[in-house]
Order: C-alpha cells, then sequence, then structure tokens
C-alpha cells in the first residue's frame, strides 16, 4: 500500500525531540515490514510499548489435516458451522499451504482483549455484520462486503454492532498489497485499475487511551498464542505518518471490468500476496455481443489451486451451492460450467453474483475440520 497516511501529532522532523505537556518524551516506535527496507510507518505513544507485566502461553494451534490421497473437486457448506465467540481464536481452519491459509470466523462477542497477528498479514472478509476495527493507529468503521487488510505485526480488536456476524479470513505469510499491473512507477493507481486511492479507507478517527492497569494482548507467533500483560492501555498512540497501517475496501467499490466477450478470470482481481491473489466477482452486465457466451469456459488451473467463497446464493456457472459455500477446484483436473449453465448465461443481460476468489500457486491441504462440513458427492455435479 504505497500511499503516504498521517493522524494525529507527529513532530516536524523524524527522530526529533516531542515531548508531552509534562515534558516527557513520546515513545516513538517505527513498524514496519522487510527490516528497515519495506513499508513503515513512524507511532509516538504516551508510554514505552516494551512495557510488559506478564507473558504465557496460552494455546498451541495445531491444524490437521486430511492425508494425502485421491484428489478432485471439492465444496464445503460452512453455513453448518456453530458461531465462534471470538474473531480471533476460534477461526475455523478450511485450507491452507505455506502462503496462505484460509478460515471461517463467525465471532458472538467481542474480544476483551487486543490482537496482533506476528506470523502473517490478515484479510477479513466481513461477509455478515458491521462494526468498528479498533487498531492502535486508529479507528476504521466496517459494513457487509468490505475487507479489512491488517498488515502483521498491527494490534486490533474488532467491536461489532450487529448480531450474526460471519467473516472469511485470509492469512498470508507474505506482504498483502495491490495488484503491480494497477500501480505506476510511482506506486499511484492507475486510470485503467478497477478501483482507486478514494475507495480505500484508512484509521479515520485515533482516540488516545491514556489508562495504566493491566490489559491483555494475544499475539499469534509460529502457530502458537502468547498472552501478554502490558500495564497500560495499548492504543495510546498521539500521532503516526508513513505507509504501513491497516485500511478496508469495499467489494461493492471494485468497478468489474466488462467485454464484448468473455473475460478471463485476473480480470477480477484485486490483491496480490506472495503465492496467491484475490479476485472479487461482482454484479455486472454480461458480455455484449449477441454471440457472446457469458459462461466461463472449461479450464485447467495448471499450477494453481481456484477456491471461491459464495458470499451470495447466486453464481453464473455453478449450481447446488449456498451462500458461504467454499468449492475447491485444484490444479490436475479440469473444471467449468455446471451442466445447463452455459446454455442459460447466452442473452442474459448481468448477473448478481458475489463472491471472493482465492488462487494459489502452491497446492492447498483440506484441514479436518472442513472435511465435517463437505458434501462429499460435489465431484459428481458435473454428471447428475
Amino acid at each position: 500500500m504505497p500511499i503516504y497516511r498521517t493522524l494525529g501529532s507527529v513532530p516536524r522532523k523524524r527522530h526529533s525531540v516531542f515531548r508531552r505537556a509534562d515534558g516527557a518524551l513520546y515513545a516513538e516506535e517505527l513498524i514496519g515490514n522487510k527490516g528497515f527496507v519495506g513499508p513503515s510507518s513512524l507511532v509516538y505513544h504516551l508510554r514505552q510499548p516494551t512495557q510488559v507485566l506478564t507473558s504465557r502461553l496460552l494455546a498451541t494451534l495445531e491444524w490437521q489435516t486430511e492425508p494425502p490421497g485421491a484428489f478432485g473437486h471439492r465444496h464445503f457448506r460452512t453455513a453448518q458451522l456453530s458461531a465462534g465467540p471470538s474473531l480471533t481464536l476460534d477461526r475455523v481452519p478450511m485450507l491452507v499451504n505455506g502462503d496462505v491459509a484460509l478460515s471461517m470466523a463467525l465471532p458472538a462477542a467481542d474480544d476483551d482483549f487486543f490482537f496482533r497477528n506476528a506470523q502473517g498479514d490478515e484479510v477479513i472478509y466481513v461477509s455478515d455484520g458491521a462494526g468498528v476495527l479498533e487498531t492502535a493507529l486508529g479507528e476504521i468503521d466496517f459494513v457487509r462486503g468490505d475487507y479489512l487488510v491488517i498488515p502483521r505485526g498491527l494490534l486490533y480488536r474488532a467491536r461489532f454492532t450487529e448480531p450474526g456476524a460471519r467473516c472469511l479470513v485470509i492469512e498470508s505469510r507474505g506482504y498483502v498489497r495491490t495488484p503491480r499491473r494497477y500501480r505506476n512507477e510511482h506506486g499511484q493507481l492507475l486510470e485503467e485499475a478497477p478501483f482507486s486511492e478514494r475507495d480505500i479507507r484508512p484509521p479515520s478517527r485515533l482516540p488516545v487511551f491514556d489508562e495504566t492497569g493491566e490489559f491483555r494482548v494475544v499475539v499469534k507467533k509460529d502457530s502458537r498464542l502468547t498472552e501478554f500483560v502490558l500495564d497500560h492501555h495499548p492504543f495510546d498512540v498521539v500521532g503516526w505518518d508513513g505507509y504501513y497501517y491497516p485500511w478496508a475496501f469495499n467489494i461493492h467499490d471494485f468497478e468489474p471490468r466488462v467485454g464484448r466477450f468473455h473475460l478471463p478470470p485476473p480480470v477480477h482481481q484485486t490483491f496480490e500476496g506472495d503465492g496467491f491473489v484475490i479476485c472479487s466477482f461482482c454484479p455486472r452486465p454480461y458480455d455484449f455481443d449477441p454471440t457472446a457466451v457469458p459462461a466461463p469456459y472449461n479450464h485447467s488451473n495448471v499450477m494453481s489451486d481456484e477456491v471461491l467463497y459464495y458470499a451470495s446464493s447466486e453464481f453464473m456457472s455453478r449450481k447446488g451451492i449456498e451462500y458461504g459455500s467454499i468449492t475447491l477446484h485444484p490444479d490436475g483436473v479440469p473444471h467449468g460450467p455446471h451442466p445447463g449453465r452455459t446454455e442459460a448465461s447466452i442473452g442474459q443481460a448481468q448477473t448478481n453474483e458475489l463472491a471472493v476468489m482465492l488462487d494459489t500457486f502452491r497446492p492447498l491441504r483440506v484441514t479436518s475440520q472442513a472435511r465435517t462440513i463437505e458434501d462429499a458427492r460435489y465431484f459428481r455435479s458435473w454428471v447428475e
């Protein structure tokens, strides 16, 4: 996200004297990835962020995946999952490889602690619900359809204002960013990109908490959860500036591309990571040539696994799916429209589908939790 932002109070010069009203120095902290050469932000705290009272191992995350065996097309019905209660501690892992992990979260209560993912960036797609993403760098209001992008190492807590929240959580070991082909050499999004900087929502408010006591912070690192207790409220930031911060982007602000004839899935790309891409399938007009076939053609994902999360019950090329379904179409076997869907698409004016696609460049493994909600006969849906 090469867009400079600033919020709150910062001194005129970096690493210069910056004092509180009582004469004490604000505590300066640099937060960024890739050492000192990646995107970063300079943050100013009321107190030292290192003031920890206690730490303890909270849990070890042991994600069990199925043993190697026959592979094929898969369908998982996440509507069968039970509610959380925690957005961060009660995620249900679905698919995973060394680059990325996909989970579902159905938070029924707000966390009473703060959370930091120290092993990956997070993209949280808010399939249902609304609320406020509280972070050390400020607050972001979110609604249904929002992607919440939280870079690795940033402290946050979500406060939901609507019941029945449902979130798709994508965790990336690499840096999640806008696609390179959408940006010019200066990092600005191009005129031809399907969204612009105006659509990106960084933190808009920076409440400063000057509180002491005991405040729990849960950190995810090396597939373990460690609880730290600080002696002060961690959201004590008075100001920051830089390029490293959380942000939101709503799927309905993605401007879909339409052609005379069918355009391939890369036109729907929204984010890129290391070893995967994320795409948004949105309501749009169909291809406008009278002879066009709007439904996608059969294709083989050579060197790629394709995952679709269906954020509505409609999808032009699928039958037998429902809201919240996840399908996995792996490398090694072709996939395409279900019987009758190609013919039915001809002559149609538009689609109201809504889906999030994850394409990975290394094979995904299915977790034991995903298998409990699997539609075991999905691979036969092209012949039955």
